[in-house]
């Protein structure tokens, strides 16, 4: 029996409205939790990408890439397991500027967790972290002892180890229509 583990799903499509609602409506309805979307311009011209994770099993995630490759604008539909990617989240923290006064506690934190400062302002100052999911909770738990008033994440982007499989894809169509 499979088991149960993080893919991440790359969708490659035209910018299309409605395009993303229908494709987590295929996620949803058969009751598949979104742990992390985002989306982008591919490296292509008018190609878009989507960067889904989802947590499920291989025979799952396969029956959820060929419904969503069944889409009307959707060009390719791939998913990895998170060996055969390279990925990162940016997330920012929202702290009182009142908590670096008085010690190099705060400062010497952000430095251990190579974030940076973004902005300072009189009331608070803006942290920003890129790193996995478990990097930026790991600094939220530690700002939260010193007080935060917010935390915001993104989601997943990734690139693939293996050559982009969509454009040997895009090539072999193309060389399919050549020869008709």
């Amino acid at each position: 029996m499979d088991k149960i583990q993080e893919y991440t799903l790359t969708v490659f499509c035209e910018n299309k409205t409605g395009l993303m609602a229908r494709i987590v409506s295929i996620i949803t309805r058969r009751h598949i939790n979104i742990e992390g979307f985002s989306a982008s311009q591919s490296s292509m011209d008018g190609i878009f990408k989507f960067t889904i994770v989802v947590e499920l099993t291989e025979e799952r995630v396969r029956k959820l890439i060929g419904q969503i490759d069944k889409q009307v604008d959707v060009l390719k539909a791939f998913y990895y397991k998170n060996e055969e990617i390279i990925y990162q989240e940016i997330a920012l923290y929202k702290v009182p500027t009142e908590a670096f006064y008085g010690n190099d506690d705060l400062e010497k934190l952000v430095r251990e967790h190579n974030a940076r400062i973004l902005r300072i302002e009189e009331e608070y100052i803006v942290i920003e972290k890129t790193g996995h999911t478990r990097d930026t909770e790991l600094l939220l738990d530690e700002l939260k002892e010193r007080g935060i008033y917010e935390f915001v994440r993104s989601g997943r982007i990734a690139i693939v180890k293996p050559m982009e499989r969509l454009n040997n894809y895009l090539k072999s169509i193309e060389e399919v229509e050549s020869l008709s």
